[in-house]
C-alpha cells in the first residue's frame, strides 16, 4: 500500500518568507562565495517586494506585519559581504 506524507511548507518562519520575497523581487542577493545576504539598494526592487507583501502576505499574517518583517530583514543586512576582502566588493 502506497503511503504519502503531508509536505511541510518550504518556508516555516515569517523571516524566511520575507527573505524569499526580497530575493524574488531582486531587492537582496546572496554572496556567491559565502552565502551572506546583501542589500542591492534597488528602490524599484524594494517597492516590488513591499507590494507583494501587502497584496499576498503569508496565511495568518496581516499585510502590515508582513511589511514590518521585510523592513526588519532589510535593516539587519548590509550591502557587502563581511567575509569578502574589500577589493572583491
Amino acid at each position: 500500500m502506497l503511503m504519502t506524507k503531508e509536505r511541510r511548507p518550504a518556508i516555516r518562519t515569517l523571516r524566511g518568507w520575507a527573505i524569499s520575497v526580497l530575493q524574488d523581487a531582486g531587492a537582496i542577493c546572496e554572496c556567491e562565495d559565502h552565502g551572506w545576504a546583501q542589500d542591492r539598494a534597488d528602490p524599484h526592487a524594494r517597492e516590488r517586494a513591499f507590494a507583494a507583501a501587502r497584496h499576498d502576505p503569508p496565511a495568518g499574517v496581516s499585510p502590515d506585519d508582513a511589511v514590518a518583517e521585510m523592513r526588519d530583514v532589510l535593516d539587519s543586512i548590509g550591502d557587502s559581504c563581511p567575509e569578502c576582502p574589500d577589493e572583491m566588493q
